[in-house]
């Protein structure tokens, strides 16, 4: 419960803090198609912040659950390949790197499966 908690609320933090560097830092530095990038990885980074704070608080609530468990893991590997490729491709352009990203979301779309799962099973 807490370690997901603690999770998400860096994640959010930095989803801010690099959402700022972006609009500030980036700006007239890289091209706009790359702000574009850059935003849609800090975007999706806030949405799985949220969504690991959910975790963590429905661990409180709920037993001890593998499902809950598995779907914070899987948030935070998602937010490392999608967003992180993202970030790494807008700052090198090196754009193989986009076929990371995938991987990324479907590690988010197993998570959210596993919180509606958990959620059929134990709520």
């Amino acid at each position: 419960m807490k370690t997901f908690i603690i999770i998400g609320a860096i994640n959010a933090f930095l989803a801010v803090a690099l959402g700022a560097f972006g609009a500030h830092g980036l700006e007239g530095r890289v091209e706009q198609k790359y702000l574009e990038i850059w935003k849609t990885g800090v975007t999706y980074q806030m949405f799985h912040a949220t969504g690991l704070l959910i975790v963590g608080v429905l661990l409180g609530r709920l037993p001890a659950n593998a499902l809950l468990s598995w779907s914070g893991w899987m948030m935070l590997i998602g937010i490392i390949l999608f967003s992180g490729s993202l970030y790494v491709m807008t700052l090198t352009k090196i754009s193989i790197l986009g076929a990371i990203t995938p991987l990324g979301g479907l590690a988010f779309l197993a998570a959210w499966i596993l919180i509606i799962v958990a959620a059929v099973k134990y709520l």
